[in-house]
């Protein structure tokens, strides 16, 4: 009941003013919540540690793992950040050739890497030649996913055989008061404002995870932008019933 009344508290206001604005999320360090949940990932990365040493994960390689939303794309940025690795989204790798690839990663300047939502990737061959030549050249590097790599389906078995072979640290599903946190940073970042009676609404109804957390904000906030006709229970509950999450 108290983290309830916490939540009315936060929202007890009328809607801000929208503006047509795309909403980018911001993956700064600060911004990042530490928990339970992420622990692992967190440990494993080395975020915590205020000196660099080079991880000891078989052939420097690690995977990180988890569902949508529960900050793996947040986490693997800050990383890359701290580390100066290249950051490389599973889009930009399919949209530019393995021979790109190959020339960027000669720079010797290059010591890690990350390939986010690398379970995305469909061109085998390429992303089989890029991992031999990051063993070759010894470059740190994460891969990230929504599953562990030794269950990605992939049709090259030299490649399966690689990605068996990386250690797999799952970020977990976040704790109600992570997704407390997560739902209040969302709302705020977006200047929504929602009335007490539909906080009620919302509390009762969206699923406890972080993708329908974050799903469930982005949609409040295009429909409430179109029709500018207020946040209602009727809004809430076709967007929750869109989402087929009733």
């Amino acid at each position: 009941m108290r983290e309830k009344n916490k939540q009315n508290c936060f929202f007890n206001t009328s809607r801000q003013l929208a503006l047509p604005f795309t909403y980018k999320p911001r993956f700064i360090s600060s911004d990042f919540i530490n928990s339970p949940s992420n622990f692992a990932a967190r440990t494993w990365l080395g975020i915590s540690k205020t000196t660099y040493n080079v991880p000891d994960w078989p052939d420097r390689r690690l995977a990180i793992w988890g569902d949508s939303g529960t900050g793996k794309t947040h986490l693997l940025q800050i990383w890359a950040e701290r580390e100066q690795a290249l950051y490389i989204p599973a889009s930009a790798l399919q949209q530019t050739s393995s021979v790109y690839w190959s020339e960027k990663l000669q720079n010797k300047e290059i010591k890690a890497i990350v390939i986010d939502d690398a379970d995305l990737v469909t061109d085998f061959h390429s992303l089989l030649h890029i991992l031999n030549m990051i063993k070759e050249l010894r470059i740190v590097t994460v891969l990230g996913g929504r599953s562990p790599p030794a269950r990605w389906e992939v049709e090259l078995p030299d490649l399966a055989s690689r990605l068996r072979s990386i250690i797999a640290i799952k970020i977990e599903q976040p704790e109600e008061e992570l997704l407390r946190l997560l739902f209040l940073r969302l709302v705020a970042d977006r200047q929504l404002v929602i009335p007490t009676s539909i906080m009620d609404i919302i509390q009762l109804r969206l699923p406890r995870t972080a993708f329908a957390v974050r799903q469930f904000i982005e949609r409040l906030d295009e429909i409430t932008l179109v029709e500018q006709g207020g946040m209602t229970r009727n809004l809430v509950m076709k967007i929750l019933d869109e989402l087929s999450i009733l």
